[in-house]
């Protein structure tokens, strides 16, 4: 039977045919790179319960908005997007019942930096200020640059040494809290954070989803399917 995958979504302002409304969305970039992986994606609005981790074999935390800096004790920086608190504090609560309850985690951009911040965490809030290899260049844009992994890690089983990711963000994590960093950029730019002995719990800051994508981050996908069976 394929994995079911639930994924984390949006909360925007969406429209279609007549409507224009605020609705939970996910780009289909996510909807097809699992299944194209054989798995069965499901789609968790903000505000899901908990509960629902007892009935998926794997979380995936999505990209998305700027991760609320007041849940790290600091003040929003003047780029910061507007606080998407009802999707901070659901992704916080999923990513927590998962780890209780040892199911295969994949955080993606934003995934990895929730995961961060719920690990006691914080985030560079302005990726700019602090190196000047760019990870963001123009909307919708995505740049590319090297990764480096820790040997040991579960990143490195799946890739080796390294290999050269996508980029389209300007927050990254600065401080893992009880994660362990297993993957930097170029720069020292963190790319990979794991909890060490899990089962498969990792995020990555760029991108497997975009299609450009699909082959040379199908063993990570693979590996954390993989790890759903």
């Amino acid at each position: 039977m394929a994995p079911l995958i639930g994924i984390t979504t949006y909360l925007e302002p969406a429209q279609w045919g007549l409507w224009d409304i605020t609705a939970p969305v996910l780009p289909r970039w996510y909807i097809d790179l699992f299944q194209e992986a054989g798995a069965t994606p499901v789609m968790l609005p903000p505000g899901t319960s908990t509960e629902v981790i007892d009935r998926i074999d794997g979380l995936v935390i999505a990209g998305g908005a700027d991760v609320d800096s007041r849940l790290y004790g600091e003040t929003p920086h003047e780029t910061a997007d507007a606080p998407r608190e009802v999707r901070d504090a659901s992704e916080i609560a999923l990513y927590r019942a998962a780890l209780d309850a040892e199911l295969p985690v994949l955080g993606i951009c934003r995934g990895v930096q929730i995961m961060a911040v719920a690990h006691g965490g914080a985030l560079h809030q302005h990726v700019p200020e602090v190196t000047e290899l760019p990870h963001k260049e123009a909307p919708l844009v995505f740049v590319e640059h090297g990764a480096r992994f820790e040997p040991g890690s579960r990143i490195h089983a799946i890739y080796g040494d390294a290999v050269t990711v996508n980029s389209f963000h300007h927050q990254a994590v600065k401080d893992p809290g009880t994660l362990r960093i297993t993957g930097t950029a170029e720069d020292g730019t963190v790319e990979v954070c794991e909890v060490p002995g899990s089962t498969f719990i990792v995020g990555v800051q760029w991108h497997p989803e975009h299609p450009d994508r699909r082959v040379a981050d199908r063993p990570l996908i693979d590996a954390f399917l993989a790890a759903t069976g």
